[in-house]
């Protein structure tokens, strides 16, 4: 009979100042895996930038992020959510707001997955998202990233459209 790897006994917890060269490169490693995982180092200014877009991020009341924590280790993922508002374009009887949470980045360490971290991390961005109103929730995933497309299609995300990207210049060009 094989042996089962006892789960690890973290936390999560919400992310505090000090966590923030940690999930700067947390998101850095979510980037590099999207992309394929070609080894490239960040940018001083775009270090700096995800830096203080994260700070802020803290700030905020409508924003959460999450950090899942292992005593010993440290800091083995992180996730954030934020709760947009909305109004209604019909006409109507009363002011209809809609809410929406935009799941954004969720980055569990490889060597971590397979171990619940993903989902105490989903968890609690959901109860932030529900605890606000929000009437739904949303994310974009890369088409190429197949582990992500697996694991939200097992938590009932169903794809409702395509988001296309394109350079500024590219499009400039195609124009003339």
């Amino acid at each position: 009979m094989a042996s089962r790897i006892p789960k690890p006994a973290f936390t999560i917890r919400d992310a505090v100042t000090a966590d923030l060269p940690v999930l700067v490169d947390f998101l850095t490693r979510l980037a590099l895996h999207v992309n394929g995982g070609l080894e490239m180092q960040l940018k001083e200014s775009e270090y700096q930038r995800l830096y203080e877009v994260l700070e802020t991020a803290l700030e905020s009341p409508d924003k959460r992020i999450v950090v899942a924590d292992l005593p010993g280790v440290g800091l083995i993922g992180m996730g954030d959510v934020t709760v947009w508002s909305s109004q209604s374009i019909w006409e109507q009887a009363t002011v209809a707001e809609y809410r929406s949470a935009i799941i954004d980045d969720i980055w569990v360490e490889p060597d971590y997955r397979k171990f619940g971290v993903f989902r105490s991390l989903l968890k609690r961005l959901v109860e932030f998202a529900d605890e606000r109103g929000a009437y739904d929730l949303v994310l974009e995933y890369s088409s190429s990233n197949k582990e992500a497309k697996q694991a939200w299609t097992r938590l009932g995300f169903v794809t409702t459209g395509i988001r296309a990207a394109a350079f500024t210049q590219n499009v400039k060009e195609a124009l003339k």
